[in-house]
Parts: structure tokens; sequence; C-alpha cells
């Protein structure tokens, strides 16, 4: 099992940045990608990005796509980079981590409010 703590949420005005922090720990050996996902009340939890372990294979929902950067190594650290933040971009934000024979572990997630 992994555990995920997620930190850096917060709110800020439409157009501004966050930087999102996730850190795992316990068996992190197993895991081979690492991604953040959000969900905004009254909708179901979607993608927003994620990275493989090593970095070397990324990918980015429509809507983070040239606002949004996932960093780390993809096996213990992953960052998100928010820039150009938008009202609609408001949700939970969840760290998750994909391991080797087992569903994927999720964080506690991390409000982050856009204001207008």
């Amino acid at each position: 099992q992994v555990q995920l703590v997620e930190s850096g949420g917060g709110l800020v005005q439409a157009g501004g940045s966050l930087r999102l922090s996730c850190a795992a720990s316990g068996r992190t050996f197993s895991i081979y990608t690492m991604g953040w996902f959000r969900q905004a009340p009254g909708k179901e939890r979607e993608l927003v990005a994620t990275i493989s372990r090593g970095g070397s294979t990324i990918n980015y929902a429509d809507s983070a796509k040239g606002r949004f950067t996932i960093s780390g190594d993809g096996a213990n650290t992953v960052f998100l980079q928010m820039n150009s933040l938008k009202p609609e971009d408001t949700a939970i934000y969840y760290c998750n981590a994909y391991t080797y024979g087992n569903p994927p572990d999720w964080g506690q997630g991390t409000q982050v409010t856009v204001s207008a």
C-alpha cells in the first residue's frame, strides 16, 4: 500500500497560479505512474494529468493542456504547477499512484478555489 499526502491548495484569483505537491510513502517501489485528478461539486472525478515513473510519459486532460504542468519522479513525488487559473478549475485535487496488481491509491485531497 502507498500513502499519499497532498499540499499546496488554496484560494487564488482568476489568472493566478498555484503549485500542488504530493509525497508518497510506503511501497513506493511498486509505483509505476502517479497522477492528479480533480472533483468539482456535483461532478465526477476527472483526470488532470499523469506522469510515469522516471517522467518519460506524461499525459494531460484537454482542460489542463497549456496551463498546467506535471512534474516529479512519478514514484515518490509529483507536482502540479497550475497557471492561468479559471473559476472552473475550482475543485478538490487528488493525487494518486498506480501500483502493479493493485487498485490505485489516493490522497486525501487538497481544495483549490479560484475566484472570479
